[in-house]
């Protein structure tokens, strides 16, 4: 056991902010209507509540229980940590839990406690605590934290997590505590008593469980004790007299106590390894001898199951116990119905937990690891509590263990023990030693300690850890203790506080002791013996802070004079009769005392009082100055522990004492202090001994002393220090001074005082060697210097370098290192001339001190080392201090990277640039981690060296803010490789990277918004809502949501969106115009406008598939409000008197069910315009069902459209399975097509058993018949074919090739519209062998394409193989085939299924089998609709052979169709024009899908010039005999493919040639032109707008097959026509389109705009590498064609994409709405207002470059940049005011800069202009107090001339490339000589190491030494005085390393010193001046 140090026993310190406290939850609790409110009113009959007497009752019955509840609540604080960033205000939370009821709350010192939730479960709340668990993202590693509440009740725990999921588990057992850790929960079981009758004694039950999410399985948990014989022994954690007393997530721990022993153990928890799991399973099914020993060991979980509810809460009714041992508790349950406890019924399917996590939890669904599984169902798989299951009561063991055991529990966690307490035999074992608290604490010096509190021995014991260097094991090396009643610590500031016995508050840190603390108006027991009646006029209750200093003082002295009984204690010897002393005396009432200790966040904790109070308290930091605390934090660093520890306790003690000083006088403080320790007289010494003064007392001196750079100059302060105030302050003795406490009291009289100051060399001045830190003082020194160096880094901290540099000087002095000296004095000369006195160190002592190796003569100055590297000299390593000096190891680290250029200064070269300074103690093994790490992986590839600057700053978490703060020459590099990396940027960057370079297009780029989601919050998102139009009924045309402002800027010019919508509106009545012949009678024209109006109703019915295509994925749903659907409108008004026209009136015949599927293609179109994006859950799909049963049929549509977007995975199995039991077709067919749809390619085994039940085919040829309608086994067989598309699946493939020949059977089945259901199932074969080609693995034996081929062309019928066989035996008796196949019907399936297998594969012997017949008599033999399909197939599979122009077009028509025809041969000229018609129709098709969403102008000429020729051929003849010949039908379906073709390739670009032609035929009505042609005509439209003009088609082979089943040329000729082709698969278009619209977003204003792109596409065999300049907002190309996309310039930032490396990131921008951030530049105007780029700043200035300043005028400046900055300083420093009038250079000057930052796009350089220039300024004025700014002038200076000797080539890189920064470099050129040329005797004094003067000169001097960077000559003056020659000057000082400029301005100085002649050799001084 080591010993408790004492330090310090004597102090005290005192506590601030006292608060009494109360738990907010409480107070809420009272105005909560909580459960026990409303159970109060349910037991009431409604009158009697109201009822006045009544009421009195039910409050007088609140009143009671609300009393009852106050025992037991509970409470517990941490600190905030939900949604606030670090840099946030604090904040406590609290989590309260009383009753039924658990609070929530958040208040902070700021902000009052608010609740952020309240939670009321069903019964007591038994425990409530917050736990984070882990939930891994779909099989990647990285995980998500949930941070949640847990509730425990005693049936089941409720888990709410922030993001708002709510989660009940059921509890398979009673629990009797839980904890959280960083796994999970851990739940220990409660042992009850019937436990140990039912088991056998070598039968023990886990008793530790591990709960990793709501939704797992409750596990048991593995542990390793460590031990010498059982050191490989892994069993369940099933030790019943093992108790959990604390657990913690960092490191991972748990503590736990053996009741038996009365040790305690440390266990580490983590995840369970492999081998441990399955040595535990295996050990858990090991039968051993017994039969009873096989339950023992084997059948632990079948136990884990079995264990009876009897413990359990609402458990099954237990009908008694039979005889026996073991097991006889099985024999008798009951599994109780399931209305008993229905959560605890939950089906025991593990996988299930995985189903349903992927759906929202929202619907607390069961858990699955419910106590089903626990319990006796075990016995059989189907007693899921369905019903009551009760077995023989004779059953025996062997039955018992023959049950076949269900899966074991797979251990989730492991303990693994590190350390256990020794028993000692001095320990009562017999008392409970229970700890009850345990904490981890470190302390001031980062010693981590763990510590226990034994109540019962009043002890607290601390066991001291550490990790080893792995870190995952935990060494605990020893334990201490200390003698306490309670005890909490406190995290941030590293210190635990402590109850003694006696009942005083103490504060440790770690095993130290620091002081006691002293809370103002509580008197600790002891103190108040003698004195407490001084006290009583403060009672607790209304103290309030102290803010007054001056109780605190009375308080302080109180303390002083009074006896207390405790001086007597202070001697350490005493201290175990401490306790004794107290105990017989009697304590007053009156005064409480403190109880007990709770609730520690950051440094606040509470106390609890005797009297029932309790008050909240904080402890004082140990300094609140950054300047002590860095201090503070490098003397840890480099003393020995010990040595730090006395520093850090004394410090916290003379700073904290009560009564002690302000913040302001901190610094003061900590110098006297720290010299103190050192050995210094501080009264003694001039500087210090004034340091002294309370600020009360001398006001101005504090406020000069604590800022030394605010401009005051040294005279002021000579003034005061000779002023007789001063020294009449100084004689007297300062009451109360601070250091009374341990320096010696000696009032110093006036003489003695002002003797001292006089003589430097009197004996008094001498350093005390015996002090505590005298032989640290060399090591301190240095560290001190280099944290000086660290905070001249540092524009905010400078101002304290001043400080700092007071007291190195001192040091430097004494230690008599003159080159320091030198340093200081010329960083500070005006400050330095005041300090002359240095002490002496006896030369004997001095080998008392240690001198570290580390310490140089030389002073390591960080400005210098930055300016060497500047000029290209050799540097060595830079010293720094790991975790303090963090801002010098960035900047040298920096410069290494980019000005010595080397790659590896970040990464293994570290130690060439930066040597770390390693002490007395290591802060950490390895170096700490910075803040604010982000996720940038530092990968350097070919990058240039500004990148990898840009991007490594960023990974060390370096920022904008930073920079700032960097000073201006310093950050000049930095600064430039950010400029450089601004102008072209990496586009994977990551969000942070592009915040340092400030391109915030990028970064918001990175934050992944899609524009609607933007919509939500007005100010930030564009304003997306359209405008809301005036007439009600425009708004249910279903296309209100198209995005205007997008569309507006695509095109401009004219209002072709409102046209379109004009077009596919059908929500209104249509204009029936029929004139009324005179000749016709009233009742016929009434028929007769029916009939025209059924014409009309013919295109409406048509719109809906068009419309779809066009608002597609335009909407977010509101997810409360139902979709809305525009109504499908077929009435028409006649004018001129806009009667009602209408279908119903019976007067015409209209055909049953015209209606129904047009209604389904409303109700897809309504569905498809939902997108991708949104958020849609399975209850919104539910809650969208239409209450009529009309409308089914639109919900049917809307249900397929979910599947196309990809939402109907959402919708939950048991509402797919609800859907299709109702056995409504159109349902069936939209859910089985939508849910395909959304698996397309996944071979998903649930959909496939969906699917597989509808058709017959799929089925065992023994299943039950079903009658299947045959459209819904259209549906089912072309969702296999998505299901599985691309897959190669053989089993599916076999038997699709199968069905499409499928014979008609004996009844009736099989038999109507054959064809769909052939072309189907060979679409579908086409799809799941998609582009497979030749190579179709495992399917040789099939023969697939030579099958294909034999339908195609017919012939005999193969014999059916294999199951299918039994369905075919008898032949139809409807429909006589015999045994050939039956063309007509397999041929259109069986030629695409072809195209489908070897689409894209260019094969030409498969191709050949598709061509046309050469030969007449061939060609009768064809259909000619065939022809179309095998000229397209033969196409598409020669894809690559297929060119946009016409005579590729002809070449596929047969050679004898082309030719001179000769008369006498026998044709049939019918036959010829359609199969012309047909192959032009199919080549057309080809190109089209060839060219989809190319928008390739040659493919569209060549197919508008074919479609004009078609369009003439109709109209020319009306009936003339070319159009009989070719037949009206025909030539309409082959406009309409030619018009598909087109449409397809421009889509989404909106053509107007094409929208004409489709307005021309949407005008066509009646005669021949039926349904499916204004179906292809409307399609064409929408695949031309489509999506709103933001998408377009892909030509990957996917898109390919779903455009062929969705355009396949044989449109229905009526609404209810599904012979030839299901209507359903038009929709499937949609799987074809994908976003290219790239819409350029500015980020200032939010708003779209133009942009200029520059698209380069990679090279192929049809062209070079190219590029084209397109105007954003544009349709991209198809991305696997680019090379690169790129933001041109000037207008906007450049900004390039490169897609050779990867596509993604560009696809996620084009999937969210295709917005792409671009920042304008200044000085530029969008091209909306500039069309043509004459108003920009820049033009003005072009033809003339110098007048551009002169031109520019400051007020324009507004319209150029939006920066804020920018702006104000425009109007304030750059026009002309009253006052400003005498400065016009200046004010030209600044408007000059202005001009200079806007031009060049670096609005951050303006500061850095400005300080250049006052630097120059003041210099020349000559009054600098420092000479900081001329350092950063060298450093400036320095990378400019190495920017200039690198060539002209560089120059456009460059920050500075104005003639400002000659101009500026020259003033003060000149001025520093001028300087020289009068002062050259002040420079040669200076050299010659004489003593300087103190005057303005000194101050010019240090300047001149500084920027001509001249090393300290004081010792090396004598090597250049004496030279001769100018080359006997260079060859002694190239060892100086002095620049030769600089050089050549000392040399009239050094040569020829004794005539001090000016002559330099002959040549002017103005020859080197530049």
């Amino acid at each position: 056991m080591s010993e408790v140090v004492y330090e310090e026993t004597a102090t005290m310190i005192a506590a601030g902010e006292l608060q009494s406290f109360v738990p907010f939850g409480r107070e809420h609790c009272r105005n909560h209507p909580n459960a026990f409110n409303l159970q109060l009113r349910e037991l009431q009959p409604a009158s009697e509540l109201w009822s006045s007497d009544g009421a009195a009752g039910l409050v007088g019955s609140l009143q009671e229980v609300s009393l009852q509840e106050r025992e037991r609540e509970c409470w517990q604080l941490r600190k905030g940590c939900t949604g606030v960033k670090e840099e946030d205000v604090e904040f406590e939370e609290e989590l309260y839990a009383a009753g039924n009821v658990v609070v929530w709350s958040q208040g902070s010192r700021i902000q009052a406690s608010s609740v952020y939730k309240a939670f009321t479960v069903d019964s007591p709340v038994q425990q409530a605590l917050w736990c984070n668990f882990a939930v891994s993202h779909n099989n990647n590693d990285e995980e998500e934290v949930e941070h949640s509440v847990c509730i425990i009740q005693s049936s089941c725990v409720n888990v709410h997590t922030v993001t708002g999921k709510d989660f009940i588990s059921p509890l398979p057992f009673q629990v009797s505590n839980v904890w959280s850790t960083e796994f999970g929960l851990l739940l220990e079981r409660k042992n009850t008593v019937n436990e140990t009758q039912l088991h056998s004694p070598g039968d023990p039950l886990p008793t530790v469980f591990s709960m990793l999410h709501p939704l797992d399985e409750i596990a048991p948990i593995v542990c390793k004790p460590s031990g010498l014989f059982d050191g490989s022994c892994v069993q369940y954690a099933s030790d019943s007299t093992m108790k959990i007393v604390f657990t913690c997530c960092r490191p991972s721990l748990v503590v736990s106590y053996d009741s038996v022993q009365g040790t305690h153990s440390v266990w580490a928890l983590r995840k369970v390894t492999h081998d441990e799991r399955s040595k535990v399973l295996r050990c858990a099914s090991e039968p051993v001898g017994t039969p009873l020993g096989m339950m023992a060991s084997g059948f632990l979980t079948s136990h884990l199951r079995n264990m009876s509810r009897l413990d359990s809460p609402g458990g099954s009714a237990v009908t008694g116990l039979g005889p026996g041992t073991g097991t006889s508790h099985q024999n008798k349950i009951i599994t109780s119905s399931p209305g008993v406890h229905p959560r605890v019924h939950s089906p025991s399917i593990s996988n299930m937990a995985a189903l349903s996590r992927a759906h929202s939890p929202g619907m607390a669904a069961p858990s699955f690891s419910g106590a089903a599984r626990f319990n006796a169902s075990f016995h059989s798989p189907s007693s899921r509590g369905h019903h009551g299951l009760l077995h023989s009561p004779n059953s025996t063991i062997n039955e018992t263990v023959l049950i076949p055991e269900m899966e074991p529990i797979i251990p989730d966690l492991c303990m693994e023990q590190l350390w256990s307490e020794t028993v000692t035999a001095g320990c009562h074992r017999e008392m409970n030693s229970q700890a009850s608290k345990v904490f981890l604490t470190s302390d001031l010096c980062e010693n981590r300690y763990l510590c226990f509190l034994v109540e019962s021995h009043q002890q607290l014991r601390c066991v001291k850890f550490i990790e080893s260097n792995d870190t995952s094991q935990l060494i605990f090396p020893s334990v201490t203790i200390i003698p306490a009643k309670d005890a909490e610590p406190l995290q941030n500031i590293d210190v635990m506080l402590v109850l003694e016995a006696c009942g005083s508050l103490v504060l440790y840190t770690g095993i130290t002791r620091v002081s006691k603390v002293f809370v103002p108006g509580l008197l600790s027991p002891t103190i108040s013996l003698t004195n407490h009646l001084h006290h009583l006029s403060t009672p607790v209750e209304n103290v309030s802070t102290p803010t007054n200093a001056g109780s605190r003082h009375i308080q302080r002295l109180n303390e002083d004079i009074m006896p207390s009984p405790v001086s007597e204690l202070r001697n350490p010897n005493i201290k175990h009769h401490e306790a004794s002393f107290l105990e017989d005396y009697t304590f007053q009432q009156t005064t409480p005392y403190i109880h007990a200790l709770r609730d520690p966040v950051c440094n606040r904790v509470t106390l609890e009082l005797s009297s029932g109070t309790m008050l909240r308290i904080s402890v004082p930091e140990i300094a609140t100055s950054e300047l002590v605390r860095k201090c503070l934090q490098a003397i840890r660093f480099i003393l020995p522990k010990e040595a730090a520890m006395k520093v850090l306790v004394k410090w916290y003690n003379i700073y904290n004492a009560p009564g002690g000083p302000s913040a302001h006088a901190e610094w003061n403080q900590f110098v006297t202090c720290f010299l103190t320790l050192m050995g210094y007289n501080t009264e003694r010494l001039a500087w210090t001994r004034h340091l002294h003064f309370e600020v009360p007392l001398s006001p101005v001196i504090a406020a000069k002393r604590s800022r030394p750079s605010d401009g005051g100059s040294d005279e002021d302060w000579d003034y005061l220090l000779a002023s007789h105030y001063h020294r009449q302050i100084n004689s007297q003795p300062v009451f109360g001074s601070v250091e009374s406490n341990w320096t010696n009291d000696s009032i110093i009289s006036e003489t003695e005082g002002l003797s001292s100051a006089s003589s430097p060399s009197s004996p008094s001045l001498k350093l005390d060697s015996s002090a505590p830190l005298f032989p640290h003082i060399p090591a301190l020194f240095y560290v001190l210097h280099l944290l000086y160096q660290e905070l001249q880094l540092d524009e905010l901290h400078r101002a304290r370098a001043c400080s700092l540099v007071c007291l190195l000087q001192q040091l430097a002095r004494d230690l008599q290192l003159e080159e320091y000296v030198d340093l200081y004095w010329r960083d500070y000369p005006s400050l330095m001339s005041c300090f002359t006195e240095s002490c002496i160190i006896d030369q004997a002592l001095i080998g008392q001190m240690q001198r570290p190796s580390f310490l140089r003569s030389e002073p390591p100055s960080v400005f210098s080392w930055l300016s060497r590297c500047l000029r290209g000299e050799e540097t060595p390593p830079f010293p720094y201090l790991p975790s303090i000096c963090q801002r010098t190891r960035l900047l040298v680290l920096s410069y290494a990277l980019y000005i010595i250029g080397n790659d590896n200064a970040t990464t293994t070269d570290v130690s060439k640039y930066l040597v770390k300074l390693s002490a007395g103690q290591k802060s950490s093994a390895t170096e700490p981690h910075f803040r604010r790490q982000s996720s940038v992986k530092v990968k350097f590839s070919s990058e240039s060296l500004a990148e990898q600057l840009v991007v490594w700053l960023t990974s060390q978490g370096f920022t904008l803010k930073d920079l700032e703060s960097v000073p201006f020459g310093v950050a000049l590099p930095i600064r430039e490789a950010i400029y450089r990396c601004r102008e072209q940027p990496c586009s994977g960057w990551s969000e942070d990277v592009c915040l340092l370079i400030g391109r915030q297009d990028l970064t918001k780029q990175a934050h992944k918004t899609t524009l609607a989601k933007s919509r939500a919050s007005v100010g930030s998102g564009l304003s997306l809502k359209p405008p809301a139009t005036t007439e009600a009924d425009e708004e249910e045309d279903g296309m209100s949501d198209i995005i205007q402002e997008v569309t507006g800027l695509i095109w401009s010019q004219d209002l072709r969106i409102q046209e379109v919508r004009r077009l596919l509106q059908s929500s209104r009545p249509v204009r029936v115009s029929v004139v009324q012949l005179p000749e016709v009678s009233d009742h016929e024209y009434i028929e007769e406008k029916e009939n025209k109006l059924l014409q009309l109703c013919q295109r409406t019915m048509a719109l809906p598939v068009g419309r779809g295509l066009f608002t597609l994925f335009s909407y977010h749903p509101v997810p409360t409000e139902p979709l809305p659907v525009p109504k499908l409108n077929l009435t028409g008004r006649a004018p001129p008197r806009n009667t009602m026209v209408d279908l119903n009136s019976g007067n015409i015949d209209v055909p049953p069910n015209m209606t129904s599927w047009p209604s389904f293609h409303n109700g897809v179109a309504a569905g498809l315009k939902i997108a991708p994006a949104s958020q849609v859950d399975s209850a919104w799909i539910a809650y969208n069902k239409p209450k009529s049963p009309e409308l089914a049929n639109e919900y049917a549509g809307f249900l397929m459209a979910l599947g196309l977007n990809g939402h109907l995975t959402k919708l939950a199995t048991l509402n797919i399975h609800d859907y299709l039991t109702k056995g409504h077709e159109m349902t069936s067919i939209g859910l089985l097509l939508g849910v395909s749809s959304a698996k397309l390619g996944t071979m998903d085994m649930s959909i496939t058993r969906l699917l597989s039940i509808h058709i017959p085919a799929l089925l065992p040829p023994t299943s039950t018949e079903l009658d299947v309608p045959h459209n819904v086994q259209v549906a089912a067989v072309i969702g296999i074919g998505l299901v599985y598309q691309g897959t190669g699946h053989r089993h599916n493939a076999e038997v699709l090739l199968s069905e499409i020949g499928r014979p008609p059977g004996p009844e009736m089945e099989y038999c109507t519209d054959r064809e769909s259901y052939s072309l189907a199932a060979g679409l579908a074969l086409g799809m799941v062998c998609l582009g497979h080609g030749s190579n179709l693995i495992g399917m040789t034996d099939l023969n697939v394409p030579e099958q294909l081929y034999q339908y195609m062309v017919g012939g005999h019928r193969r014999a059916q193989t294999g199951a299918s066989r039994e369905r075919h035996k008898s032949p139809s008796y409807q429909i006589k085939e015999g045994d050939t196949i039956n063309v007509d019907v397999t041929c259109p399936g069986a030629t695409l299924a072809l195209a489908m297998i070897y689409l894209k594969t260019n094969n030409r012997s498969i191709a050949d089998w598709l061509k046309p017949p050469d030969t007449w008599f061939l060609l009768d033999f064809i259909k000619p609709e065939f022809l179309l399909l095998r000229t397209l197939a033969r196409c598409i599979i020669m894809w690559d052979e297929i060119l946009p122009n016409t005579e590729w077009v002809e070449s596929n028509i047969p050679q004898i169709m082309r030719g001179n025809f000769d008369p006498s041969e026998d044709y049939n000229v019918e036959a010829m024009v359609q199969a012309q018609d047909y192959i032009t129709a199919g080549a057309c098709m080809a190109l089209g899908l060839r060219f989809a969403g190319s928008a390739n102008s040659d493919a569209f000429d060549c197919l508008y010039e074919l479609a004009m020729t078609f369009m003439k051929i109709i109209s020319c003849t009306g009936t003339g005999p070319v159009v009989a010949q070719r037949g009206y039908y025909n030539l309409q379906t082959g406009l309409s493919m030619i018009l598909l073709a087109m449409s397809m390739v421009m889509s989404g670009t909106g053509n107007l040639k094409v929208l004409q032609l489709c307005r021309f035929l949407h005008k066509q009505t009646g005669g021949e032109m039926n349904y499916g042609f204004h179906m292809a005509h409307h399609m064409a439209l929408g695949l031309l707008f489509l999506g709103g003009g933001r998408y377009t088609l892909s030509t990957s082979n996917s898109a390919i097959a779903a455009l062929l089943c969705a355009l396949y040329p044989h449109f229905p000729s009526h609404s209810t026509d599904n012979r030839y082709h299901l209507q359903a698969l038009r929709h499937l278009a949609v799987l074809a389109a994908e976003p290219r619209l790239l819409v350029p977003v500015d980020v200032d204003s939010l708003k779209p705009c133009y942009a200029l792109l520059e698209v380069t596409y990679k090279e192929t065999k049809w062209y070079d590498e190219t590029t084209v300049e397109l105007m954003a907002p544009t349709m991209l190309p198809e991305l696997h064609l680019l090379k690169r996309v790129k933001v041109k310039g000037p207008r906007y930032w450049e900004l390039s994409v490169d897609l050779s490396k990867e596509t993604q990131h560009l696809k996620s921008i084009l999937s969210r709405d295709g917005v792409l951030y671009v920042k304008l530049r200044a000085g530029q105007l969008p091209y909306k207002d500039d069309p043509q780029g004459w108003k920009s700043l820049l033009a003005t200035a072009v033809n003339h470059r110098n007048n551009g300043v002169r031109a520019f005028k400051p007020e324009a400046i507004s319209t150029f940049t939006s920066e804020p900055a920018l702006i104000s300083f425009a109007e304030f420093f750059c026009k002309a005011s009253e006052g400003m009038k005498h400065r016009e250079d200046t004010l030209v000057l600044f408007s000059a800069m202005l001009y200079e930052c806007v031009t060049q796009e670096c609005p951050e350089m303006l500061p850095t202009y400005v300080a250049i220039e006052q630097a120059v300024g003041a210099l020349h004025r000559s009054d600098l107090q420092q000479t900081f700014p001329l350092w950063q002038l060298r450093l400036v200076v320095e990378l400019w001339d190495s920017r200039m000797l690198r060539g002209p080539a560089d120059r456009h890189d460059t920050l500075l490339t104005s003639e400002f920064l000659p101009v500026m470099k020259n003033a003060v050129d000149v001025a520093l000589d001028d300087w020289l040329k009068d002062n050259s005797t002040v420079l040669r004094s200076y050299m010659r190491g004489e003593v300087l003067c103190r005057d303005a000169q000194s101050i010019m001097l240090a300047c001149f030494l500084v920027y001509r960077s001249i090393p300290c000559l004081k010792n090396t003056h004598t090597q250049l005085e004496g030279c001769s020659s100018f080359g006997d000057l260079l060859s002694r000082s190239s060892q100086l390393g002095i620049p030769l400029r600089d050089l050549l301005r000392l040399t009239p100085i050094l040569l020829d010193s004794a005539s001090g002649s000016q002559i330099l050799l002959g040549f002017p001084l103005q020859a080197f001046s530049s």
